[in-house]
């Protein structure tokens, strides 16, 4: 009997994990999962929960370097990046490039308004994209399956172009909008025609979905019951058809994709599958664990559905009720804060950690 993950793969669905934690990532790989994502909150809960104590603790006892806060911060999650890397490695290998991918997040604190520090000195959206230039640059090299994770800011679109141009691969996040998704595609695919050849250039394009239906929910709450909580999924279908579209004539050797963000339902009302089902068919899914474990106990059977729309009278009513710059500039004033404070909390748990380990 075919379960719910299988039937989820088998009808086109690369499944991702939102986690690097070694214990979901050895589950979801029996899952039939292919790639792993990171993000600060993640890197924190593992930390916090005493994962990477003993690897705080050889930082910590190393005569021959110093190791402040955020230099302990950074060394936990490359280690926990690597390391999912190596289990995803083998399916990087068999399908040559087009999975097996883990994603590593850039520092969340340079979008910070009140600056690196904290002080209330802000950089300047050129001083971001030259950071981001340089820290890609830096995490990415010696990795064959790691994607850098750049967020669609001002800053970070700022910065594609010279990134892919470096031969990054690149897992363009934050994504809200169509437009978004056009600056940013656009940039790494300048990027990526200065390569002597394209061989093994992949890029993959991160569309938030849930976050868009709490946002119609709060600002927009007379859409009709069809309509509401239909927003993200539209316009996440509308994106893949066009990212389908641009890449169709270019001939190039691995897959450009989606990847369908923000999958976690916010309604516990709602099946836990909602977006899942909604999107399954084609390229990324990256699911929180609660998620992927939620559609493993279900008995659901899903099939192709990211090529199926909404019928045109909710396609109608969504297109003349939603002001895309209101809900852009809202979704990224909301998604910089979620970048920004998860790393903050990191650093006060390496804080912690450290504290804890020295008067043990």
């Amino acid at each position: 009997m075919t379960s719910a993950l299988q039937s989820l793969v088998q009808c086109g669905t690369k499944l991702y994990l939102d986690s690097v934690h070694p214990d979901e990532v050895d589950k979801n790989l029996a899952w039939g999962a292919v790639g792993a994502t990171s993000n600060p909150a993640i890197i924190s809960a593992i930390v916090d929960q005493g994962g990477m104590n003993d690897v705080i603790e050889s930082l910590l006892s190393d005569a021959e370097h110093q190791h402040d806060d955020e230099a302990i911060a950074w060394e936990v999650t490359d280690r926990l990046v690597r390391a999912a890397q190596a289990k995803f490695q083998p399916i990087h290998q068999s399908t040559d490039g087009n999975a097996g991918w883990v994603s590593f997040e850039l520092e969340p604190l340079l979008e910070d308004p009140k600056g690196l520090s904290g002080d209330g000195t802000a950089l300047s959206d050129s001083e971001r994209a030259a950071a981001y230039i340089k820290l890609g640059k830096r995490w990415a090299a010696g990795h064959t399956n790691r994607m850098i994770k750049v967020p669609a800011t001002e800053a970070g679109i700022m910065a594609l172009e010279e990134l892919a141009a470096a031969g990054i691969t690149l897992n363009v996040t934050l994504i809200f909008t169509a437009d978004q998704y056009r600056r940013a595609r656009n940039a790494v695919w300048r990027g990526a025609q200065r390569l002597p050849n394209t061989d093994r250039f992949k890029s993959v394009y991160s569309i938030f979905v849930s976050r868009i239906d709490v946002y119609t929910q709060q600002h927009l709450p007379n859409l009709s019951p069809d309509a509401q909580g239909m927003v993200g999924i539209l316009n996440a279908k509308r994106i893949w058809a066009e990212n389908n579209q641009f890449w169709s004539d270019k001939g190039l050797k691995l897959e450009q994709e989606l990847i369908f963000a923000s999958t976690g339902v916010k309604d516990p009302s709602l099946p836990a599958w909602k977006y899942v089902e909604a999107l399954a068919g084609s390229d990324i899914q990256t699911n929180p664990p609660e998620t992927n474990q939620a559609v493993a106990d279900s008995d659901v059977t899903f099939s192709r559905s990211v090529d199926q729309m909404p019928s045109q009278t909710i396609q109608d009513e969504i297109d003349s009720a939603v002001d895309v710059d209101h809900l852009h500039q809202t979704l990224m004033s909301e998604g910089v804060a979620k970048f920004v404070k998860p790393q903050r909390a990191l650093l006060e748990v390496v804080r912690k950690q450290r504290r804890s380990i020295a008067t043990s």
